[in-house]
């Protein structure tokens, strides 16, 4: 798949982040990584994020992360595009997105950097470091410690012909409505704010009608159900559901950090689809509250 095809890809339907699955030691287990992928795969999203934040990039050793993109890509392979997490460091990241490029993906989702603050110039040699070590599409993350100006992605979009997207974390409105307007159709934009259905659409509104789910890992009908109304303009269908269960579901997650993966995998646990547990330093979510999780989940009937 060429970077202008995954940029195709990326530009209609559902996106997704799957969970990374770990034993009850805590290793990487590629069998259940695999069967998810499987049971995921048939409710349709249009691309798939193997070892993304969702998917714990953050705790994965370099050998386990081409593993888990490895699965990925064979698994999904000539069904669904792979994009694979890549961060760090500049000399990190390249070792990242060749290692991806290596296992099958078709394209990299380059996450922030590290715990410092970069200018915007060092941003401008990250990214481009990174998309000239491979052929495969490249999506900057514009979140935390890396935050893009829409004159730093104009460089680097004349720079690099395979950076192809732009996926907005931070939620700024006047900084992506610039960067919307000066790169206009250059990019693809894609909405990665946490429980990104709550902010759907208002980027809809701003030119961005594409959106990463992370609940797609537990209610994947749900969360097809909502894209497919989101799409649609049905506005009486998706604020429904926002009102009745992704407000419920924001609530619980802002109760302890981290939660934005911890609360995924206590999901796939109540349906049947068990992730195993969160690598340190994530925690598990409380007994009452993976119960409240499960009441929530029960209200939406079958997945």
């Amino acid at each position: 798949m060429s970077p202008q095809e995954l940029k195709s890809a990326l530009q209609s339907g559902l996106l997704s982040f799957p969970l990374t699955d770990f034993d009850s030691e805590l290793r990487f287990d590629a069998r259940s990584y695999a069967a998810r992928l499987e049971w995921l795969m048939p409710y349709g999203a249009t691309v798939l994020f193997a070892a993304g934040g969702t998917g714990e990039f953050f705790s994965l050793e370099p050998g386990e992360f081409f593993d888990v993109v490895k699965v990925a890509a064979d698994t999904c392979r000539g069904r669904v595009p792979i994009i694979a997490g890549a961060g760090g460091g500049t000399t990190l990241a390249v070792q990242y997105a060749q290692a991806a490029e290596r296992a099958g993906a078709q394209g990299i989702l380059l996450l922030p950097h590290y715990l410092t603050e970069a200018t915007q110039e060092g941003l401008v040699k990250h990214v481009e470091a990174v998309c000239k070590s491979v052929k495969i599409g490249v999506v900057v993350y514009n979140r935390g410690s890396c935050r893009y100006s829409a004159e730093t992605l104009l460089k680097l979009a004349e720079r690099c012909p395979n950076l192809i997207g732009f996926k907005d974390g931070i939620g700024d409105i006047e900084a992506f409505v610039t960067v919307r307007q000066k790169l206009g159709d250059r990019f693809a934009y894609l909405g990665g704010l946490p429980t990104a259905e709550v902010f759907a659409g208002a980027y809809k509104a701003m030119g961005c009608p594409v959106y990463s789910s992370a609940v797609f890992n537990f209610i994947p009908r749900t969360a097809i159900e909502f894209y497919n109304a989101h799409a649609a303009g049905d506005t009486a269908t998706t604020g429904r559901l926002i009102n009745e269960f992704f407000l419920p579901l924001v609530e619980l997650r802002n109760r302890g950090n981290g939660y934005a993966v911890s609360l995924v995998k206590a999901g796939a646990t109540i349906v049947g689809h068990s992730a195993g547990p969160v690598r340190p330093p994530l925690s598990e979510l409380k007994p009452a509250e993976f119960d409240q999780l499960q009441a929530l989940i029960a209200r939406l009937g079958p997945q």
